[in-house]
């Protein structure tokens, strides 16, 4: 899949999941989703971050990461909540969530692009890393706000749990029948997106489609439509590319796929050890996408060099998304679940202690990544690439 087709993969996904969202259906999933922990906070987080996970997985790190974050600022204001942990455990959790498809995540996007990697691979793959990954940060994070996860005696518990049941999962669903509509337009997108290379079409006309049904049986405004596609990440991605582009006519990036090739010897245990650590600490420090971009070429290079592809890309892909962890800046989902922090609630989570969370979370991941990666090259479970 070309440049261009993955910039059809997020536009389309953009509108199929614009017009899903006006109609409700994100919000009612989600309310009906917390109601079951009746506001319990042993529950709730970690129903926050399943949720999350969730929204990643379907509607890619933007659009899910905008709604869970919107939706827990409103359920910690009703319940008296600090919502610091709950935003935190969605700006995490969303990063796991990326890795579990080929569409969630824009660094897994890119990556699946280059390297070819069919989408059933990544449920068999990263999808179990995700799943592995987010367990790990849940308690580290239980662990850090333990004082503010109280849960309280039996009679603060059924106050929450009243508070809780009072919730309208059907306040935004304005039309029932596009409620339904919007439901099985999106289903059949995400089942398409599964059989994409059986059927023999790319990500981008499953996209393109969803998002002409979309259009077609739900009324919403053609032009209101193209309002909500992120254009702004689709400049970013177009002077990213011509940028990186430019750098690897250079000679720049062979000469560093080199050095990392050279000094580990070309021995593939040596090069996982090298990528994922540089990897997890550089995406903390520059976001996650750039370092996607840059190190798509330095692995291709090594691959040419006639190193083996499948423990390479799936190193990347894990180290690239949850190496967005460790700052407030490391990740798409990071900078909008704290911005809607501080913009709706005038609260403001610094550095110091993101990185007192996110640190230990990345420190913990590192290790993750390292025997998880390890484990599948050593008993050779990685599914081969296709040719």
């Amino acid at each position: 899949m070309s440049t261009i087709s993955l910039i059809g993969v997020i536009v389309g996904t953009s509108v199929v999941v614009a017009i899903a969202a006006d109609s409700g259906l994100f919000h009612f999933l989600a309310v009906r989703i917390v109601k079951l922990t009746r506001g319990d906070p042993r529950k709730l987080l970690p129903a926050v971050m399943a949720v999350t996970i969730a929204f990643v997985t379907f509607l890619t790190i933007a659009p899910g990461v905008l709604i869970m974050a919107s939706l827990v600022l409103v359920i910690t204001k009703a319940l008296g909540d600090d919502p610091k942990p709950y935003i935190i455990a969605v700006a995490i959790g969303a990063n796991s969530g990326a890795l579990m498809t080929f569409a969630s995540g824009i660094p897994t996007l890119m990556i699946g692009t280059s390297a070819g990697i069919p989408y059933v691979q990544f449920l068999i793959v990263s999808a179990p890393l995700a799943l592995l990954s987010a367990l790990l940060a849940f308690f580290v994070i239980r662990f850090f706000y333990r004082g503010s996860l109280g849960t309280g005696d039996s009679k603060q518990l059924a106050a929450r749990a009243e508070k809780v049941a009072g919730f309208d999962e059907w306040a935004l669903v304005k039309d029932r029948s596009l409620f339904y509509r919007s439901a099985a337009i999106l289903g059949a997108t995400i089942v398409g997106f599964a059989l994409a290379q059986a059927l023999g079409v790319g990500l981008d006309f499953i996209a393109f489609s969803g998002a002409v049904a979309a259009l077609l049986f739900s009324g919403f405004p053609p032009d209101e439509a193209i309002k909500k596609v992120k254009w702004p990440i689709i400049l970013f991605f177009v002077g990213l590319f011509v940028l990186i582009g430019t750098v690897q006519e250079t000679g720049l990036l062979t000469l560093m796929a080199g050095g990392i090739y050279d000094l580990a010897g070309g021995q593939m245990a040596p090069v996982i050890a090298m990528i994922t650590p540089f990897v997890f600490v550089t995406a903390g420090i520059v976001d996650n996408i750039p370092v996607a971009a840059t190190m798509i070429p330095v692995v291709n290079t090594m691959i040419e060099r006639g190193m083996q592809a499948e423990p390479l890309w799936w190193t990347l892909i894990a180290a690239c998304n949850l190496g967005g962890n460790p700052t407030p800046v490391g990740s798409i989902a990071a900078v909008i679940a704290l911005h809607a922090l501080e913009k709706e609630r005038g609260i403001r989570i610094g550095w110091g202690e993101y990185l007192k969370v996110g640190g230990a979370v990345t420190v913990l991941q590192i290790f993750l990544v390292l025997a998880y990666i390890y484990t599948f090259w050593a008993f050779d479970l990685f599914p081969a690439l296709p040719s």
